[in-house]
């Protein structure tokens, strides 16, 4: 039996060419993606969409996304990120009806892998977190399939560190980073975590469990400026091969000029974590 492979994307940002917050054409570049991924022999067994799948969340845009994947030939598992909404997917990519905010955690096997999607989204917030409820789930969902390898899909990365990043808004907050490491520590069925979010390449050993952050199909980030976010052109995907050996990763980016799209201050994106967390706690008193 051959060994199962798959396409990761991620950070595909769907959305209306007029949406002022866009700053690129994510239609036509998923068009050039699928026209590589349309290339590879043999095909994939299934593809990863590990959230931000459009840019204002909106249904009109999962149905987009919907349509422009239709023809891709193989399933795909879909996270949501900080960029969509939970109704909206819902509504849009589901065909659920109207209104359900209920996070979208969920798995299944392919090609003899386990998937499991963990939904670490926080509405109104940049960064990512998992609920004690969540925690629950995963648990017993790691119970199940025991003789299967696994893969997670979680569109925020975990905090790397060992202390509290200042800007921990890149990731799952740092608590809930730990608390995963707790729960996967010792898991050798577990063979790798794919990520989005932070819109460059980043391949990661954490605590033996290799983490895969892709850089997506909208814009990267020029990590070699250190004092704002600054966003370029560039866009690409992934594609995954679990041997009994463990996982492998090729990417396949496609021809940039790395031109500026945008550049945000780091000090708007660290207000704005404070703003919200400020409601968060908030928020119980005001409902009292």
């Amino acid at each position: 039996m051959a060994d199962p492979t798959f396409v990761h994307l991620t950070d595909l940002h769907f959305g209306e060419p007029d949406d002022p917050h866009l700053h690129s054409d994510t239609e036509a570049t998923m068009d050039q993606i699928l026209s590589n991924i349309a290339k590879i022999e043999p095909r994939p067994d299934f593809a990863i969409a590990s959230g931000d799948l459009t840019n204002a969340g909106d249904p009109q845009s999962y149905r987009k996304l919907t349509r422009a994947l239709d023809g891709i030939g193989m399933p795909v598992v879909y996270a949501i990120g900080n960029h969509d909404t939970r109704a909206g997917f819902r509504e849009g990519m589901l065909g659920e009806a109207p209104g359900s905010d209920m996070p979208y955690d969920h798995d299944q096997v392919l090609a003899g892998i386990h998937v499991i999607t963990l939904d670490s989204t926080v509405p109104g917030a940049i960064g990512g977190a998992i609920e004690p409820a969540q925690f629950d789930w995963l648990k017993t969902r790691l119970a199940d399939h025991a003789d299967l390898p696994k893969l997670l899909v979680i569109h925020h990365p975990p905090m790397l560190g060992e202390t509290q990043d200042p800007d921990f808004w890149r990731g799952i907050r740092f608590e809930d980073s730990l608390r995963l490491a707790e729960i996967l520590k010792g898991r050798d069925d577990i063979k790798g975590i794919l990520c989005g979010h932070i819109h460059h390449d980043r391949f990661s050993v954490w605590h033996g469990i290799p983490v895969i952050v892709g850089l997506g199909q909208h814009a990267a980030t020029d990590i070699l400026v250190t004092d704002r976010l600054r966003m370029v052109q560039g866009a690409g995907f992934g594609i995954g091969r679990l041997r009994p050996s463990g996982l492998t990763m090729a990417l396949v980016p496609l021809p940039s000029d790395r031109a500026e799209l945008n550049s945000y201050p780091l000090s708007m994106l660290r207000a704005h974590v404070e703003q919200v967390e400020a409601a968060a706690h908030a928020a119980p008193e005001h409902a009292d």
